[in-house]
């Protein structure tokens, strides 16, 4: 039993980014599925699939590199923990590097990436920066 599995989701992309590895599997979750669909709507992977290996749903996430297998996904972190969540309002939310990066933000609305989240004025707790 995990005790925060969308840490345990996080890490597993990062360790994979880090050796180049063409996708990884992730034990499948509405929420993390939510996530992931973020990523790929804001260019930081190619593509997430959902499949069942062993009879267990899983979640194949294709991973994004450039031209000169430049990582894609720079850094990846969780912000609000198990033991610490983070909230903040509209005009709180954070500009990850300036703009450049991503924080996706659990609001009223759904899960939303922060420039959304912004334009829609609504504020919640910061799952997780990428850049």
């Amino acid at each position: 039993m995990l005790s925060d599995p969308i840490a345990d989701m996080l890490t597993r992309i990062r360790n994979a980014v880090q050796v180049y590895k063409e996708s990884v599997d992730v034990p499948a979750s509405k929420f993390k599925e939510q996530i992931a669909r973020i990523l790929v709507q804001e260019g930081f992977i190619r593509r997430v699939e959902r499949i069942e290996v062993e009879g267990k749903p899983v979640l194949r996430l294709y991973l994004k590199y450039g031209p000169r297998r430049e990582k894609v996904i720079q850094h990846i972190r969780r912000v609000s923990r198990p033991g610490r969540r983070v909230y903040v309002t509209a005009e709180n939310l954070p500009k990850v590097r300036r703009g450049l990066g991503l924080a996706i933000v659990s609001t009223s609305k759904g899960l939303l990436p922060d420039r959304e989240a912004r334009k829609l004025g609504v504020g919640g707790e910061v799952i997780c920066e990428v850049w």
